[in-house]
């Protein structure tokens, strides 16, 4: 019997395995159970390769994984050569030292002595590429959209973001149950940039102002 590359499958040929096709078939199913939202923790206190083994559930065929274990040097996490895969992987180990996740002859991704963070990677068959890291930089090709209009905060009163970089800025309470805590009323107001002044427009009325400045001491 055949096997797939990646997930080690058991590939069926017609008419083949009579009597136990049916055994064969539900452990293809439950590999790709694993494949799409498995987990498992794997102890990695001095490295760990991941099994992939033909037509079983092993561990490497996971989606979602937990590496636990107190650490005294940098290890390694490896997966066989020729896997092209998907991964969530949480680095829940202690010590200060590097945890890199890679493939049996490839580059990988490695955690920082002092990262702790979940990582998505993903295999090419030859090398362990970052997808999305929960420590490092977010980069988005379209839009962030939350679930559900004025639910969700950016950021918080004790854990605020440093600096906000921003086009034109959109306000609006319109969505509010209740009105601004001033007078009550809603609004929907936009700020734009001009060359010597910002200006507001009020979206509701059409009506359009710009802010009064003037200069620092020092700059004039």
């Amino acid at each position: 019997m055949a096997n797939s590359d990646s997930l080690k499958l058991t590939v069926q040929a017609t008419g083949a395995n009579s009597g136990t096709w049916g055994q064969i078939t539900n452990t293809n199913l439950l590999i790709l159970e694993q494949a799409i939202g498995g987990y498992d923790a794997v102890g990695v206190t001095s490295g760990a390769t991941l099994t992939f083994s033909n037509g079983v559930l092993s561990n490497g065929k996971n989606q979602i994984l937990k590496l636990t274990g107190t650490i005294t040097s940098n290890v390694d996490v490896v997966i066989p050569d020729s896997i092209e895969k998907t991964y969530t992987i949480q680095n829940s180990t202690t010590g200060a030292f590097t945890v890199t996740f890679k493939t049996t002859s490839g580059t990988g991704v490695t955690w920082t002595a002092t990262d702790k963070g979940t990582k998505t990677l993903y295999s090419d068959g030859t090398n362990i590429l970052e997808g999305l890291s929960s420590t490092g930089n977010l980069t988005a090709t379209g839009n962030i959209v939350p679930g559900t209009t004025d639910a969700y905060d950016l950021g918080a009163s004790g854990n605020v973001w440093r600096n906000l970089y921003t086009g034109d800025l959109h306000l609006s309470n319109l969505a509010k149950n209740e009105g601004n805590s001033i007078d009550g009323t809603k609004g929907d107001w936009t700020l734009q940039e001009g060359k010597d002044d910002i200006f507001i427009v009020n979206n509701i009325s059409g009506e359009k102002f710009k802010i009064n400045l003037s200069k620092v001491k020092g700059d004039l």
